[in-house]
């Protein structure tokens, strides 16, 4: 027998608390999956009704790809939702979801891989990361902001490398505007002593991290050479939040030329785990401010 859980979903017409068209991809996404399991509906049936393989209509339900209101006419209909009031819900949801963020206007440096991120990062309500190599890209400067671009673009055009820029610059807004995520970072101390853009810069950084961590929504930590090894040995990552219950949390590692996102409970809860382990042995907030100025008046 189907089990109708349709009155379980928040009224089509309630925005998340943090919005964007990312967010409402992932929130549009989510609700029709849980009408198609609640008619106990195969994804594949489901994407055969909408020409799509298995594996795209994965990608809609996990918010990863835009919407055709024709495809989520048809698929309501499957469904079974018949009330006009309801229909028209998700449709305007599907036409808002498929609009433009404003980091849109970067799309010309923005990898399609790390424009999911930007959209999750400005919807997070916590952000946890773990940065092995370089200053996160929150907190950088300017000047090292552009000297990490080089790195992976040593020749590029003036115009890219601006761009790259200003998108950074233009991500760290959220660190101070109405609800500010609360941001949680542990910086391995080879970040703090790799000079990326010479010592003038990375002073400068230095003293970027010591005002930041004395924002109230900012908890800095660095794990430090005399700790020892410590929990994360596979790398930098970050951890996304979110206020909405709808949206479940993400884990975000990346690579090369492609990222890794995880949403299932069990690898995000390994992630959490050495998230807190690294936060129990690392240098607290206050030890960190010390350390920090420790390592500028060494520079």
């Amino acid at each position: 027998m189907s089990v109708n859980r349709n009155s379980t979903l928040p009224p089509i017409d309630q925005p998340p608390r943090r919005g964007g068209p990312t967010v409402l991809r992932i929130m549009l996404g989510a609700r029709l999956r849980r009408l198609r399991e609640s008619k106990e509906i195969t994804r594949q049936a489901a994407g055969h009704t909408i020409r799509a393989s298995e594996a795209k209509m994965s990608r809609l339900e996990l918010g990863r790809v835009g919407y055709k209101l024709r495809d989520i006419a048809d698929l309501l209909t499957l469904y079974g939702v018949v009330d006009e009031r309801q229909r028209e819900g998700f449709l305007s949801l599907a036409d808002q979801a498929n609009s433009h963020g404003w980091w849109h206007k970067y799309s010309d440096v923005l990898p399609q891989w790390f424009e999911l991120y930007v959209g999750l990062e400005q919807a997070a309500a916590v952000i946890r990361t773990y940065q092995a190599q370089f200053v996160p890209g929150l907190f950088q400067t300017e000047p090292y902001s552009r000297a990490v671009a080089l790195l992976g673009h040593p020749r590029p055009r003036s115009t890219d490398a601006d761009l790259r820029v200003d998108l950074r610059m233009a991500r760290q807004e959220l660190l101070i505007r109405p609800e500010a995520p609360r941001v949680r970072a542990v910086l391995d101390e080879a970040a703090l002593r790799r000079p990326v853009g010479g010592p003038a810069v990375m002073r400068d950084q230095l003293r970027r991290l010591i005002e930041l961590s004395e924002l109230p929504n900012v908890t800095l930590q660095v794990a430090s050479f005399l700790a020892g090894g410590h929990a994360a040995a596979g790398g930098s990552f970050s951890i996304l939040s979110f206020a909405d219950p709808e949206l479940p949390d993400v884990a975000y590692m990346e690579q090369l030329t492609s990222a890794v996102y995880l949403d299932k409970s069990g690898d995000l809860d390994s992630y959490l785990l050495v998230m807190d382990q690294l936060c129990a042995e690392a240098a607290s907030p206050q030890e960190t401010r010390h350390l920090l100025s420790t390592i500028l008046k060494e520079s």
